[in-house]
């Protein structure tokens, strides 16, 4: 345990959807533009806000999520990388005391709470004036431990609106305003049905990040926000456990990384990496085969269903895949990777063969088919080597598409105690050494999974190595 105090903030909002991510993502490219190392972090469970996030910072954001990880792993997570920089940026989730709990243990407020960590509110002010002090009133007294810092209101309809907020928030409340963000178009980033547009997908990210940064730092007091994020009080942090080295030789393992699949979480390939694992990116849009001589495959999340022709069209990569895991290659595929492992993805009036290792056909809808957190229950067809107790553990889903047409006789390594999954609650198809899931799963000490995937894929290389086949790929591909 070691105590220190890193300048540390969280943005929070009144409520979903106002602007926070935006605001956060402005305010980290305007400071390391400024030269101030920034470090961000994502509250909860979410992959795109943090690729935008690391977009603007330079270095990977890392996830805080009750859910998935104790107090404890979350204060070392944060302290190991809040540590590395000159700021940290929480950005929260939903609303400032939103949870899945009615006493809001899983909050923003809580997490500003454990953290020690001031609070700046975000407010969407778009048709109010002198109704929006009673809101932050309400805000400041509703959790007595909580500091809230600083208000940045934002879509302020213009300079009389803004010089009238300031006036009635000036009268009636003891918060300093950091910055009004006028509505400007120039400030959104395109929406889809999983939220904001994943940066890998946007060919302009760097100029759109620049461009926000810009306009956020001209409407906002980065000093300010620099002095109040220093009035952090001290923080306890205790040693995140190193991953041990290993005696093995290393592994290659081939990731999926492109516009159509890149939903990891870092600190889960870092696990991997520091377990002797050579990570070796795979292009699933252009590349015509897999790495030479792997050992394995992953292949994370993401959005097959906006690049599902060019997916179709790389016949070669997608052909290779498929002889490469019936020929028995370690694999494993988490939501958009097991919509892509299917026979076919159909999505509007379009669709297009994918894989085919996987004995159905993918369909997507307009509405969430699965959505929120999970909790799995591992069964006997689980492939890899077993946990240390047979507990079930957290996990999250979010998907728009479901399997039909599945082949009878499948199957599931998962049954869900929470969630929906494949179907009826079971999830995790498994085929020879494949294991593919609509469940995403984060590497916590309640579930080691990226050890137990490095082990089987271990295990499996020595087998085929014993029975005189050294590698998984057929001489023609």
């Amino acid at each position: 345990m070691i105590t220190a105090s890193p300048p540390r903030l969280l943005l929070a909002a009144a409520h979903k959807s106002s602007g926070k991510t935006t605001i956060t993502l402005g305010i980290c490219a305007a400071l390391r533009r400024k030269g101030v190392q920034v470090q961000a972090f994502k509250k909860g469970p979410d992959y795109i806000d943090p690729m935008w996030l690391a977009q603007a910072t330079g270095r990977p954001c890392y996830n805080l999520d009750f859910n998935t990880q104790s107090h404890t792993e979350i204060t070392a997570l944060f302290g190991e990388h809040a540590g590395n920089a000159e700021l940290s940026l929480i950005e929260g989730n939903m609303g400032l005391f939103d949870s899945i709990d009615t006493k809001g243990s899983q909050s923003n407020a809580a997490l500003a709470i454990a953290l020690n960590t001031p609070v700046i509110l975000v407010l969407d002010v778009r048709g109010a004036t002198r109704s929006i002090v009673p809101v932050i009133l309400g805000f400041q007294q509703f959790e007595p431990r909580l500091q809230i810092a600083g208000l940045i209101l934002n879509k302020v309809a213009g300079k009389r609106h803004e010089q009238r907020l300031r006036e009635v928030i000036g009268h009636y409340c003891q918060l300093p305003i950091i910055g009004c963000i006028h509505r400007d178009e120039a400030l959104n980033i395109d929406e889809r049905h999983l939220g904001l547009i994943p940066s890998n997908e946007t060919i302009q990210a760097n100029l759109l990040v620049e461009q926000i940064g810009e306009r956020i730092a001209s409407q906002l007091d980065l000093n300010a926000l620099q002095q109040i994020a220093s009035t952090a009080p001290a923080l306890d942090i205790p040693q995140r456990s190193p991953t041990p080295a290993k005696a093995h030789a290393p592994l290659r393992i081939a990731i999926a990384r492109d516009a159509a699949f890149g939903f990891y979480y870092p600190d889960d390939l870092e696990k991997m990496r520091q377990a002797g694992v050579e990570l070796l990116p795979v292009d699933c849009l252009h590349d015509s085969r897999l790495p030479d001589a792997i050992d394995g495959l992953f292949i994370g999340g993401g959005f097959p269903e906006t690049h599902m022709q060019p997916l179709a069209a790389n016949q070669a990569l997608r052909q290779a895949i498929h002889q490469a895991i019936e020929a028995g290659l370690p694999a494993y595929a988490e939501c958009g990777g097991l919509m892509y492992l299917c026979r076919s993805l159909h999505w509007r009036s379009s669709q297009a063969e994918m894989v085919g290792i996987i004995p159905a056909d993918c369909v997507m809808h307009d509405k969430p088919i699965g959505r929120g957190y999970a909790r799995v229950q591992e069964g006997a067809a689980m492939p890899w080597p077993k946990k240390h107790d047979n507990s079930p553990y957290p996990a999250h889903e979010f998907h728009y598409s479901s399997l039909e047409n599945l082949n009878a006789g499948l199957q599931y390594a998962y049954r869900l105690e929470r969630g929906y999954g494949i179907s009826q609650q079971h999830d995790g198809v498994v085929y020879k050494n494949l294991l593919a899931s609509y469940v995403h799963q984060r590497d916590t000490a309640g579930n080691p999974w990226t050890g137990r995937f490095i082990e089987f894929v271990r295990q499996c290389k020595q087998a085929r190595e014993a029975s005189g086949t050294p590698s998984w790929l057929p001489p023609f591909i």
